[in-house]
């Protein structure tokens, strides 16, 4: 955008503004993805290569984007992902997404290692939002925090099952986040952190406590994100099976989504225990590199499950048209992650906002140029078929 200072007008905008204002280890923590970054890159690239078809001289004068889904409408087909840190891009962070959410009808996840705990989400309004977890080798503590969601009225679980290593985030080493930072980095952090003097004023002091509000009591002489990130890697367990979905299924009521599917192999067996829906996702390109962008194997994925489980995709969507995309391959719906967090960075609850309304319009524009008026007819027709 240059020095002009213009009104952020896509994600890229918001993630410029981001890196201006985020601490570098931060920005890095939120840009970043494991390895080479082959993953995160194709994720966001292999968007570019679907191409839609325009169709004029139809009557295109009412669009609906709205959907449904597990029963509730939405005003378009995407939600906000679970972010962990949330709270650490914008003061309380996690509460600016959810009253941005609210606004557009759209849901919003709230992560585990969250700033915000359940318990502050839930007092921030009365609609419901979805919950993220991890299965932990402490399921005592995975049972209580179920627990604790359903007191506060969440129905909808996202359970992440593609963390059981934790990959390699060059840029987390690299800033000290992965531990082992010499005396020479931390004063560079330091000096980096002093030059983000509105980061520190409206974050650093005035969006404290900085703790993973879901995790206080298992972690209680905690006091820095750090602390707790080492229960959360102390936590991870490699050891999990269906068999533990399986048990999850019969403790959790509400719907169950299974978070991290990549293949139609693991989408069946997402299937067999009873998951209400899954999200074909690589974890953003954070965890296995090299692996599929999500939007090449989305629709291989629907077709193999077809009617049986919910279909959703996150991964690389930074538009409106990526979210129009996704839904014409078969996804029945989407999940946002970078790009709300790049907005919270840079513009608070206003810029989240805002790009979500950007999305909406970019949805409901590739509809009216595709020749489509309601969700529904949103399918493998409105594309340009290659070859």
């Amino acid at each position: 955008m240059g020095s002009l200072n213009l009104v952020p007008a896509s994600t890229a905008d918001y993630r410029r503004i981001a890196e201006r204002k985020l601490p570098r280890f931060l920005f890095d923590y939120l840009d970043g993805g494991s390895y080479a970054e082959t993953t995160l890159n194709a994720n966001v690239s292999a968007y570019q290569d679907i191409t839609l078809k325009q169709t004029v001289l139809k009557d295109v004068s009412s669009v609906d984007a709205s959907v449904e889904l597990f029963g509730s409408p939405y005003s378009m087909p995407t939600g906000l992902a679970p972010i962990g840190m949330g709270g650490m891009f914008g003061a309380r962070g996690e509460l600016q997404a959810k009253a941005a959410a609210d606004a557009l009808n759209i849901p919003f996840t709230l992560s585990t290692v969250a700033i915000c705990s359940l318990e502050e989400v839930a007092e921030a309004s009365d609609k419901p939002f979805w919950f993220q977890l991890y299965m932990l080798r402490d399921r005592g503590a995975v049972q209580q925090m179920l627990q604790r969601a359903q007191n506060v009225g969440v129905e909808t679980l996202v359970f992440t099952v593609d963390l059981a290593v934790l990959g390699a985030r060059y840029r987390d080493k690299r800033n000290g986040l992965s531990g082992g930072t010499s005396l020479r980095g931390r004063l560079r952090t330091a000096l980096n952190l002093a030059s983000k003097p509105s980061w520190i004023k409206s974050v650093g002091l005035g969006g404290k406590p900085h703790t993973f509000g879901n995790l206080e009591e298992y972690v209680p002489n905690a006091s820095r994100p750090d602390d707790f990130q080492a229960w959360i890697t102390q936590q991870v367990d490699a050891s999990v099976t269906w068999k533990d979905i399986e048990w999850l299924r019969d403790i959790w009521p509400g719907k169950l989504i299974i978070k991290g599917i990549l293949t139609e192999e693991d989408a069946k067996e997402a299937v067999q225990v009873g998951a209400d829906g899954i999200v074909v996702s690589n974890h953003g390109g954070r965890q296995l590199d090299c692996v599929d962008a999500t939007i090449n194997v989305v629709s291989d994925i629907k077709s193999a499950v077809g009617a049986t489980t919910t279909v959703i995709l996150d991964g690389g969507i930074r538009s409106g048209q990526d979210v129009f995309k996704a839904y014409a391959l078969g996804a029945d719906f989407t999940l946002i992650g970078r790009s709300w967090v790049y907005a919270l960075a840079a513009a608070g609850q206003r810029g989240i906002t805002d790009l979500l309304r950007t999305f909406k319009a970019e949805i409901e524009i590739s509809m009216a140029l595709t020749g489509t008026t309601q969700s529904q007819e949103i399918n493998r027709s409105v594309l340009k078929t290659k070859g």
